[in-house]
C-alpha cells in the first residue's frame, strides 16, 4: 500500500496531534502530514505547555491552528493515526470505510493509549511529548519505503 498522506488525530488538536504531525513531517518530509481533532476548537493555537514540551525536544508548534475532524478529511488521507483506542473505535463506528486505515500512533511503540495532557502538569506534557516522538520514530521506520 502506497502512503502519501497521513492525518494525526486527537481530541482538541492543540496538544498531541500537532506534535505528532510535526514529528512525522520532520522524519518523513516527502509525505503530506496534517492533523485534526475530534472535538477541536477551530483555529485555536497549540496549548502553551504542549508547545513548550515540544520545543524542548526540538519541534516547533508555532503557527499551528486547530482543525475539526471530518470524515472528508479522513477519507482524503492514506493513513489516520489516533492517540487512543476509543478514538479509533469512534472513527470506525461512524465511518466503517475508514477503519482499515486507522491505527494508533503508538502501534509500533508499545500500542498503548497516549493520554491527553490538556490542563495537566508540565511534566505530564513532557512525558506525553516523549511518547509521541517515540511513536513518530517507529512509524517513520515503517513508512520510509512506502512511497
Amino acid at each position: 500500500m502506497r502512503i502519501d498522506s497521513v492525518l494525526v488525530v486527537c481530541v482538541g488538536n492543540i496538544c498531541r496531534s500537532p506534535l505528532g504531525e510535526r514529528a512525522l513531517l520532520a522524519r518523513l518530509p516527502h509525505l503530506s502530514v496534517t492533523s485534526a481533532g475530534l472535538g477541536a476548537l477551530e483555529g485555536a493555537e497549540a496549548d502553551p505547555d504542549a508547545a513548550r514540551a515540544a520545543a524542548e525536544l526540538g519541534i516547533s508548534l508555532d503557527n499551528h491552528r486547530a482543525r475539526q475532524w471530518t470524515a472528508d478529511i479522513g477519507a482524503a488521507q492514506d493513513l489516520i493515526l489516533v492517540m487512543e483506542p476509543e478514538q479509533r473505535s469512534s472513527i470506525a463506528k461512524a465511518h466503517p470505510e475508514l477503519s482499515g486505515k486507522t491505527f494508533l500512533l503508538s502501534q509500533w511503540s508499545g500500542g498503548n493509549a497516549i493520554n491527553d495532557p490538556y490542563k495537566r502538569s508540565v511534566e505530564m506534557h513532557r512525558a506525553v511529548a516523549k511518547e509521541i516522538i517515540a511513536a513518530a520514530d517507529a512509524w517513520a521506520v515503517r513508512l520510509k519505503g512506502r512511497r
